[in-house]
């Protein structure tokens, strides 16, 4: 069981952060060349990654939620910010703009 809800939160973590990192890439940096670029996605992914890794070990100090989430998360967090900025560069790039809030 609990297998299984720390697999549907890793599942959310990384759905929300793909999702946050793309729509922040297309609305907020098309204008950024630098963003744009490949080497932009895994220094965002490696730089989420760092971030992510203390936060996931003071989380463990909480009792319930700590057993959820562990190094796999963090790892995963940062593989799905690094596609999310790919995807928003390759929608800048092929001209896709939503707009904000859509």
């Amino acid at each position: 069981m609990w297998g299984l809800l720390a697999l549907a939160a890793t599942l959310a973590v990384s759905w929300v952060s793909y999702g946050t990192a793309r729509r922040f890439v297309r609305e907020r940096l098309r204008y950024v060349e630098a963003a744009l670029k490949p080497t932009a996605a895994i220094v965002a992914g490696v730089v989420a990654l760092v971030v992510a890794w203390p936060v996931i070990g003071l989380i463990h100090w909480i009792p319930i939620v700590g057993s959820l989430v562990g190094g796999g998360t963090a790892v995963v967090f940062g593989l799905s910010v690094g596609l999310g900025v790919n995807a928003g560069a390759k929608d800048v790039r092929s001209g896709i703009y939503l707009g904000p809030g859509a």
